[in-house]
């Protein structure tokens, strides 16, 4: 017996909407439409589905048990093709997104919360992670998009690069904060927080102070982005911290003035090369490399 799935929901829109007007509206075909679906579905099983008393349908006790066995396909398949539907409208699919700390106190949960807004089934797989993970992530492709911190793997991935400049951070009631712009010489011997050695910003600072022939006052040393901004807050002494930790900061207890020579955190948004991407990884990526594109120089 081969039955087939228009007639199975004919007879469930029945039983749902306890009439043919209603199963037509609920379908979107007409009701002679639905009666002769019920017809064939009787026809091919030999089974009587309903009484009609006064134009009106009654299921059968046979129809009770059908539509038991009927109910949680009919509705698996709407599900799937509700599912179908809401990804040619990009209202659905999966979002899988990785990037550094610094971007992700505030920076990009903004991002995928105004991305999700039209899309109620969105599903999002999100992770804060240091660079080299997320290029080893991406490459995999556990995750779809990244971004990191520069260099990025020759050949590896399709890359957008962008340059940040740092600003200086100072505590509120620091002196220093007289002056618009600070410089190597104006800070020479005040104690800095600083990213590890190996990280650019601490290499571009360092190089900074040298050429000036200033002396650099390294006294805490740390690992995130944020630990330099909170030990600036709690008087540690000053520390170039990049627009994203900055912006989305709003505790206060810092100020902040431009710092010359010009340092700068050098970030990459990043997917795989050779791996093609969903429409849904396509339209948001479009969207997080304008909101990036926005807070570089």
């Amino acid at each position: 017996m081969s039955l087939r799935f228009r007639q199975l929901q004919a007879f469930h829109a029945v039983i749902e909407t306890g009439t043919v007007t209603g199963a037509a509206e609920h379908l979107g075909i007409s009701q002679p439409g639905i009666s002769n679906l019920l017809s064939q579905l009787e026809r091919q099983t030999q089974l009587k589905l309903f009484s009609r008393t006064k134009g009106r349908l009654h299921p059968t006790p046979e129809a009770g048990v059908l539509f038991q066995e009927i109910d949680t396909v009919v509705r698996g398949l709407d599900h799937v093709a509700q599912a179908v539907t809401d990804l040619q409208n990009q209202k659905a699919g999966q979002l899988q997104v990785v990037a550094p700390h610094a971007l992700s106190i505030g920076f990009m949960p903004g991002e995928i919360a105004r991305f999700a807004e039209s899309r109620p089934n969105l599903s999002i797989s999100y992770q804060a992670q240091y660079s080299a993970r997320i290029q080893e992530w991406v490459q995999a492709g556990l995750f779809e998009i990244g971004i990191c911190e520069e260099p990025v793997l020759g050949g590896v991935f399709d890359a957008q690069h962008f340059r940040f400049e740092c600003q200086c951070a100072l505590p509120e009631d620091s002196p220093l904060a007289e002056h618009a712009v600070l410089t190597p010489e104006l800070l020479d011997g005040y104690p800095f927080v600083v990213m590890g050695p190996e990280h650019m910003t601490y290499r571009r600072t360092r190089d900074a102070f040298e050429q000036a022939g200033a002396r650099w006052n390294t006294r805490v040393h740390t690992h995130l982005h944020q630990n330099t901004l909170s030990f600036v807050k709690h008087g540690f002494g000053a520390a170039l911290v990049d627009p994203f930790t900055i912006g989305f900061d709003y505790e206060g207890g810092f100020v902040t003035r431009r710092f010359a020579p010009q340092v700068t955190l050098d970030l990459s948004i990043i997917t795989a090369k050779h791996r093609p991407m969903t429409a849904v990884g396509q339209e948001f990526l479009a969207e997080l490399t304008a909101s990036v594109a926005e807070y570089a120089v």
